[in-house]
């Protein structure tokens, strides 16, 4: 077996999906360095990592693997519970301590409840390791002192193994957890590191500045890491980057007299970027905006882009510094640790430690940069430097590279999932709700956030942040729509009725009829809730179904073909809903709902001259539907002793239309009108989602949740995700007997959740949506 120290450990953070549902979050793993570093070279987000006690690979995303020391992974692994594992690594300091703690240490134990004093007597394992493990748990050998002895539990054996020697009852294992040091002298102060001179300037070399010294045939370049005093002179620690053959450099001593500043060296061409970067990259931009959890850029060598994972103050080193993990591997120096002590956590050689104020905001997610609010009136609106182009839909073939992956999509924030799912779902590969962004309107703050910041930054670059929504969500809340709409959490349906309806005074897309008592009456509305009676014998229904019996049990019609349809599923009570799956329908056959179009006899299939609402649960001609015939079928169908009683009602036929009793080329057939499926909302545990159509192959599917993961805890922010499920066609496309006996846990990917969590379906006709 190989040596321990080729290894490296990580702590699963989080439970992984299935297929790896056996393991569970706190769980210790490990993997080669080397075949580490080839897996590396592959960019894939996925690593082949084995956890203690198993011999077989499992194949983990590496957002759920936080990088361990060995000793760290030690003495994690010392406790027995996943969930106490999780729970100490919120407190790396206590981590950190145990580390350094040696035999001969005074601590304190804790053992009943109590502390007690004593001094370590061995650090190691006290357990048998699995076979296939490279380590195992590390424990504390503890001999109780003073009054506190012969209040333990042995002599310094456990299982009749002796590993320190002491009195009956004064020794204690423990993990590092019931462990505490037992000093309380103080620090020993900083040590004095700022050098009075650099090679070109008075200024001060400090730890954490990037520098150019020239070595060999070529100049290096790198970050200080520490400066001391030498015999020969000061000589300066650093970190170097990769040389120009590619290969990482290391840390090198080099006398301060052949170092210099690289900002120094690059004045007169860093001014130069200053001055025509603007407030993303150089300049005096507002560091307060910088958090954890901030993606941000730094101009080093070349422009370098990280997350922010720690921010404070190191010692030597003056002012706010930030902790990054990098984005391109092995970019750093560090795996988080900073002359020995540990910041944050991450790879080796990803981790970086620079000054805040050298820190801008990732100008590939801030397409939009904002101006200050001046906040001397209410009257002020947020000024923006706005991208100026207009971007249309995502087209098929792009959606792979652009759209695909984690950090794609909108980002979610604060209950903002029904927002970013609605928005996604409308805008990104769609342009039926397109004259939204370019209508007058009094809103025009609104509607610039709309494009500027959430519409073009999708379609262009994938990506939308969280700030760009949560800007949209303040300026609705200031114009008092809702006070709550930058916390609470609301219908997607009710977002986009008040952007169609209230803000940009949109034209309603749905025109309905309703015929009840007889008398026609039109009513207009941006969406429609289905409503179902309980006599409906439906169990498996279709969108198409749904739609056409509720608008059956209303007494409704379509009185034009919308542009756009948006449809919300039948609630049923507490319950909420009335099916387990819904069928989603990728065509809508809409011509049998239309109060004044032409319709097609549903037995010869020639125009219809009536029609029967009586016949309309008669499955005898069709499954679902309306029933529409010409004058012979209708006589026919009517003389059956079932129907005989039935009052069929004359269709008036629009003009240009007439019946032919004769046969042949004189008969016409009506056209159909259809509307395409391109979004699904799903909803499950008050959580949305959202399926994008974004093709014309069957396959052509994505799937997109704003918050698929997260980085952190209340100071942390989501992962958004978009992701390919060509699963779904081939589901849509099943016999309905087979799908029926799909069970919704066993089912492909993400499929179980369009057909049993879906919530809103959107529907736009190619034709209608040119003239709207």
């Amino acid at each position: 077996m190989a040596s321990a120290d080729n290894k490296l450990y990580f702590i699963i953070t989080a439970k992984p999906p299935s297929p790896n549902g056996y393991i569970t979050a706190g769980e210790i793993c490990f993997i080669d360095k080397q075949r580490y570093n080839e897996w590396q070279k592959r960019q894939t987000h996925i690593l082949p990592v084995v956890c203690m006690g198993k011999l077989s690979d499992t194949c983990l995303d590496k957002v759920l693997l936080q990088p361990l020391l060995r000793r760290e992974a030690e003495l994690l692994m010392a406790l027995e519970s996943s969930d106490d594992r999780l729970l100490a690594l919120k407190n790396p300091e206590a981590l950190e301590k145990a580390s350094k703690l040696s035999e001969g240490c005074q601590v304190l134990v804790e053992y009943k409840g109590q502390w007690l004093k004593g001094v370590i007597r061995y650090i190691g394992s006290v357990t048998s390791r699995f076979f296939s493990d490279p380590i195992t748990g590390v424990f504390f050998g503890v001999e109780l002192q003073g009054e506190d002895k012969g209040k333990g539990q042995n002599d310094g054996s456990f299982l009749h193994k002796t590993y320190f020697t002491c009195s009956k009852n004064s020794g204690i294992f423990a993990p590092f957890t019931r462990i505490k040091p037992d000093d309380h002298k103080p620090s020993a102060p900083p040590l004095h590191t700022q050098s009075p001179l650099s090679m070109t300037s008075t200024e001060p070399l400090k730890a954490g500045d990037r520098v150019t010294f020239f070595g060999d045939k070529n100049a290096h370049h790198g970050m200080v890491m520490d400066i001391k005093d030498h015999q020969d002179g000061k000589m300066v620690l650093i970190s170097t980057d990769k040389d120009e053959e590619g290969k990482h450099g290391g840390e090198r001593w080099i006398p301060l007299d052949c170092v210099i500043k690289e900002e120094l060296l690059n004045k007169d061409e860093t001014e130069k970027i200053d001055t025509s970067r603007g407030p993303g990259m150089g300049g005096s931009a507002d560091s307060d905006e910088i958090t954890v959890g901030s993606l941000v850029q730094f101009l080093g060598k070349t422009i370098i882009y990280g997350i922010v994972r720690w921010i404070g103050q190191l010692p030597d080193f003056p002012g706010m510094t930030a902790g990054l993990e990098l984005e391109e591997s092995s970019a750093g120096v560090s795996d988080g640790t900073y002359k020995g002590k540990r910041y944050f956590n991450c790879a080796p050689h990803c981790g970086l430690f620079v000054k805040l104020s050298s820190c801008r905001p990732d100008d590939r997610f801030s397409a939009v940069k904002k101006k200050l609010f001046n906040g001397q009136s209410d009257n002020d609106e947020a000024m923006l430097s706005e991208e100026q182009e207009n971007v249309p839909p995502i087209r098929t073939e792009d959606v792979s590279n652009r759209l695909i992956g984690k950090m794609k999509g909108i980002q979610g924030h604060c209950n903002s999932c029904y927002m970013d799912s609605a928005l996604f779902s409308v805008f990104s590969c769609s342009s039926v709700l397109d004259s939204l962004l370019f209508k007058t309107t009094e809103y025009k703050t609104i509607q610039t956030i709309l494009l500027k910041n959430i519409v073009n930054p999708l379609r262009k670059q994938g990506f939308v942040s969280e700030h760009s929504v949560m800007n949209l969500r303040k300026q609705l809340q200031k114009r008092e729509h809702c006070p709550t709409y930058t916390t609470d959490e609301k219908d997607p349906e009710e977002f986009l009725s008040l952007i169609m309806q209230e803000i940009f005074l949109l034209d309603p897309p749905l025109i309905l009829c309703s015929q009840a008592g007889g008398a026609q009456k039109l009513q207009s509305c941006y969406y429609y809730q289905i409503f179902m009676d309980y006599n409906h014998h439906l169990v498996l229904p279709t969108v198409q179904q749904l739609l056409e019996h509720s608008f059956y049990s209303n007494s409704l019609k379509l009185s034009e073909v919308p542009s756009c349809l948006i449809l919300t599923m039948p609630r049923s009570g507490k319950s909420f809903k009335m099916f387990p799956k819904i069928i989603p329908s990728t065509e809508l056959d809409i011509t049998g709902l239309l109060a004044d179009g032409p319709q097609q006899c549903v037995l010869c299939g020639q125009l219809a001259t009536c029609e029967c609402a009586e016949c309309f649960r008669d499955q005898t001609f069709s499954d679902t539907g309306f029933k529409y015939f010409c004058g012979e079928c209708s006589t026919q169908v009517h003389f059956h002793q079932q129907r005989q009683y039935h009052k069929p009602s004359t269709l008036l036929l629009p003009q240009g239309f007439s019946y032919s009793q004769s046969s042949g080329s004189d008969r016409r057939t009506p056209p159909r009108e259809k509307l395409e499926l391109f979004a699904v909302l799903c909803i499950e545990t008050s959580h949305y989602v959202s399926f994008v159509k974004y093709g014309p192959q069957d396959t052509d599917w994505i799937f997109f949740d704003s918050m698929a993961d997260r980085v952190g805890e209340s100071d942390g922010y989501n992962i958004p995700e978009v992701r390919a499920c060509p699963e779904v066609g081939r589901y849509l496309h099943m016999p309905l007997a087979q799908l029926a006996n799909q069970v919704p846990r066993e089912m492909e990917g993400v499929a179980k959740r369009l057909f049993c969590d879906g919530y809103m379906y959107l529907y736009q006709s190619k034709t209608m949506c040119l003239y709207r």
